[in-house]
């Protein structure tokens, strides 16, 4: 009897009673179709991803060479899969002997991350030092590790599962492992995929009642080849009608992060378990579905982890068009703001500023307020946004922070080593008391007809500033800092990314409504450096930030990480002006809202020309529910107001519904 798929039908568990049930699993399709008959269901096997293992892995047998060269190089290894581990071992073995191999893994630490991996390694010859409790993520994988071994300096090796998991990379580095990845096979699309396109078109017409995901990259294959084959919108709202399982929490995060919901999870994460538990809860989960109408269309994709503030009360606000936006609900016209819509190009702003200095207004939540409420009452936008500026958390951890006119923010006392991070005191945001307080004040000048955003610098690019010591270019002193020492750097970032959580959550607490993170130069990143020196930090800051509360996630220069900026988290996904929103849009799978993006640039153009562009923005949106018009960045010192005011009720007029 397999613990991995037995379930017995006659322990009392309610059958599917003839629900139509499609499972993704791949390799034990033949099991799991048995399982889902014996309870009663018709099974509908739709094999949605294969192994491929990789010819010629250098990888693999440079591994094994340091591990067999007399004193191992590596302290512990991590064997996160039950068919990585043998992969690995195979590949290993056309080289050296097994028991060489088991007998040196015997003399370091080895991580089994669950039951596949522990069976896979004693089967091979290697009994787990440190196996790692369930639900088995990779926080229990690093929890386990970090209490028996003392990480700092020393050399670990993770085999991997297809995919890096840049969570556990980012997690060991901060506390001082030197990571060695070790790819053993990728992931791919069945050779044979015509039965998950029969089950894709079953779900999209209605035709199934149950879908079970074992894998997290099942659900990644299951959503693009739907999007590819032109039914993607059909297909989740076929899955948000229907009764949606999933193995355990890292499937559960990936279905979450396309926009859908988990509905249930089995006790154990087993395949027997999950169909067990599919069978006692299908049957009432879809009469819940179906009654709801609101699940015809797909439900917002909050942040992994993220958790709604209990007990609160439903928000005076929640219909205002822009929070419908925000859920990727309909609204009655496209809700429009702009990025520094209170600022320097407003005469109203420049009498202010040429009595005060810039952090002056800042600090004087009177003065601070004043400014984003005037210009809210003259554009007439959809959202205010408190005056307040990205590096304001830098000023209690008293590095310099001054702004040189005509030269920006300066940095006097830069970070560039561990003893510069060490130098630097725990902050205590309410040493930023004075944005909550201008906060308050305008809630209560306009909290009731208008939400009001609180923003943030994201952890990257507030450490782009405090290692540059200013603004950059190239950001030269940032990715030598993150490829010659990634445990400060890490450090650096898990500091970055508290403080940025905490500064948010006041904000909140004030009265903000949503809440923007900005990450101006994280743009300045290839894919995979923001995989493993971005993603998880600021990924930490979202999933803190409670679901009640949108999360508009903002960077420039950023088309080649809108997936990973996903991936991170937001509800809405800021764009700018160089991409296409359509194409954007769809390569996000519309599980996301988006914001943009018009180039600020066009509001020096004229008024005709300004309509024109706004019409070919909101054309490229299309009507879809979740489209904030906004600019691709800030609003420039010379743009005419006339101007600025003549976009917004553009939009305003042009995408009434």
């Amino acid at each position: 009897m397999n613990p991995q798929t037995d379930s017995n039908s006659s322990d009392g568990t309610p059958g599917f009673g003839r629900l139509r049930v499609v499972a993704f699993e791949s390799r034990m399709a033949a099991e799991v179709a048995t399982m889902i008959e014996r309870r009663g269901g018709v099974a509908i096997i739709a094999p949605a991803m294969r192994e491929v293992p990789l010819e010629d892995n250098h990888a693999a047998l440079d591994f094994a060479d340091r591990l067999l060269a007399g004193k191992s190089e590596f302290e512990a290894v991590i064997f996160m899969t039950g068919v990585g581990t043998r992969a690995l071992f195979q590949a290993m073995e056309t080289r050296h002997q097994r028991a060489s191999i088991a007998a040196a893994l015997a003399a370091i630490a080895t991580v089994a991350r669950g039951p596949k991996a522990i069976r896979a390694m004693r089967d091979l010859g290697v009994e787990p030092s440190i196996m790692v409790p369930e639900p088995n993520t990779w926080r229990e994988v690093l929890s386990a590790l970090a209490s028996q071994v003392e990480l700092k300096g020393k050399r670990v090796a993770i085999q991997e599962y297809g995919v890096s998991n840049h969570e556990l990379t980012a997690g060991l580095e901060a506390r001082g492992a030197r990571v060695t990845i070790i790819p053993v096979y990728r992931w791919t699309l069945p050779a044979d995929r015509a039965p998950l396109r029969a089950a894709l078109n079953a779900i999209a017409a209605g035709a199934a009642d149950v879908a079970i995901f074992t894998s997290s990259n099942q659900v990644t294959n299951v959503i693009q080849l739907a999007d590819a084959e032109g039914i993607g919108d059909a297909v989740r709202r076929g899955l948000a009608r229907m009764a949606v399982g999933s193995i355990g929490p890292v499937c559960s995060e990936q279905i979450r992060a396309y926009g859908l919901r988990v509905d249930f999870e089995p006790e154990h994460s087993k395949l027997g378990h999950l169909v067990k538990a599919a069978a006692a809860q299908a049957a009432s989960i879809l009469i819940a579905n179906r009654a709801d109408t609101h699940r015809i269309e797909p439900g917002p994709a909050p942040n992994p982890r993220r958790r709604a503030i209990s007990n609160a009360p439903r928000s005076p606000l929640a219909d205002h068009p822009m929070l419908k936006a925000c859920r990727r609900e309909a609204a009655p016209y496209t809700p429009v703001w702009l990025m520094r819509q209170a600022g320097r190009y407003m005469p109203e702003y420049r009498r202010v500023r040429e009595r005060h200095g810039f952090l002056e207004m800042c600090k004087r939540p009177e003065l601070a307020a004043e400014v984003t409420v005037t210009a809210v009452e003259r554009l007439k936008v959809d959202a205010a946004i408190i005056f307040a500026d990205i590096l304001l958390p830098l000023i209690p951890m008293e590095v310099g922070l001054h702004f040189e006119k005509g030269d920006g923010p300066v940095i006097d006392r830069p970070v560039r080593t561990e003893a510069d991070l060490e130098r630097i005191p725990t902050v205590d945001v309410a040493a930023l008391g004075f944005v909550g307080e201008a906060i308050k004040l305008v809630h209560r000048a306009i909290g009731a007809t208008t939400p009001l955003i609180g923003f943030a610098g994201a952890p990257f690019t507030l450490a782009s500033y405090l290692i540059e010591g200013g603004s950059s270019r190239q950001y030269q002193a940032t990715k030598t800092f993150m490829y010659m020492q990634p445990e400060t750097w890490h450090r650096l970032m898990e500091r970055l990314a508290r403080t940025t959580a905490d500064y948010l959550k006041m904000q909140i607490a004030a009265g903000a409504d949503i809440v923007q993170i900005f990450d101006s130069w994280v743009g300045s990143l290839g894919p995979d450096d923001y995989r493993r020196f971005v993603l998880p930090h600021t990924a930490s800051v979202i999933a803190a930030i409670p679901a009640d509360v949108p999360v508009i996630h903002f960077g420039t220069v950023t088309g080649n990480l809108l997936e990973l900026m996903r991936e991170a988290g937001g509800d809405v996904i800021g764009l700018d002006w160089r991409v296409d929103l359509a194409q954007a849009w769809a390569r996000l799978n519309y599980s996301v809202a988006v914001q943009g993006n018009l180039d600020p640039i066009a509001l020096f153009a004229d008024v005709a020309d300004i309509r024109t562009r706004a019409r070919a923005i909101l054309d490229q949106a299309g009507g879809r529910p979740g489209h904030i018009f906004n600019l691709g960045h800030g609003i420039l010192p010379d743009t005419p107001v006339d101007h600025v005011i003549a976009l917004v009720d553009a939009v305003h007029e042009m995408s009434a519904r």
